[in-house]
């Protein structure tokens, strides 16, 4: 089994309600260091906030990602590269991008691969770029459905994604599944830079659910349970 300690580093510790204040990004901050988990995700509104508040984290430090294009990904390219470079000017490593679900959905590779190269070009090489599919409403479609996500996967992380994500947490779709991990892990190997992995996010709030997103291929879980995740006593 995965350990606590292990889990912990691929956790993105998150918060992305719109209605968040500057004293729950403190203590969402706070809690990520104490916990030693991997990262912070907040909207990029709050990125420069949370860079700030872990000046002096030393060691302990996660890495401060940021959403993009969330949570409906409807904008025009121009704008979510700008936006994600506006995230990492105020000191995000790492960006959550929606990808264009309506190209997802309608099999149009060729807008994907533009979409994600030009954010991958406007953040350069060093910054961490995760790519959210949707994977709940794509696998809803039906027995195309499968298809499409996986030609998804292969594209984006061809086009220069770390990443691929299940979900923002946000769609009525739902969020992540062990099935759709499993899927989207088997796209994704060997594409890309031959190390594209799978963020599972969406509704994972137990140790029992996060080990089985791992035990399915993902290798970053996001939640907003981190605590319940890694107190659970399971890892006593």
């Amino acid at each position: 089994m995965t350990s606590r300690d292990a889990l912990a580093a691929i956790i993105d510790h998150t918060l992305l309600m719109p209605t968040a204040s500057a004293g729950e990004v403190e203590a969402l901050v706070t809690e990520a260091v104490d916990l030693g988990v991997g990262a912070v995700c907040v909207s990029p509104s709050r990125a420069r906030l949370v860079t700030d508040l872990l000046i002096g984290a030393g060691e302990a430090r996660p890495a401060v990602a940021s959403v993009v294009g969330f949570p409906s990904g409807a904008h025009v390219v121009a704008i979510k590269a700008a936006e994600a470079s506006v995230a990492v000017a105020a000191g995000a490593s790492e960006v959550d991008v929606v990808a264009d679900l309506a190209a997802v959905a309608g099999g149009d590779l060729e807008a994907l691969a533009v979409e994600t190269e030009a954010i991958r070009a406007a953040i350069g090489p060093g910054i961490v770029l995760k790519v959210i599919l949707e994977s709940a409403a794509i696998l809803a479609l039906g027995d195309r459905g499968s298809g499409l996500l996986t030609g998804a996967c292969r594209t984006v992380a061809d086009a220069g994604a770390d990443l691929v994500k299940t979900s923002t947490g946000f769609h009525p779709a739902g969020g992540a599944t062990t099935e759709a991990v499993a899927l989207m892990a088997a796209a994704v190997a060997g594409r890309g830079s031959g190390s594209v992995g799978v963020k599972a996010s969406g509704g994972i709030r137990s140790a029992a659910d996060a080990l089985a997103m791992v035990d399915a291929g993902a290798t970053r879980i996001g939640a907003s349970a981190s605590r319940a995740i890694l107190e659970d006593p399971v890892f006593a």
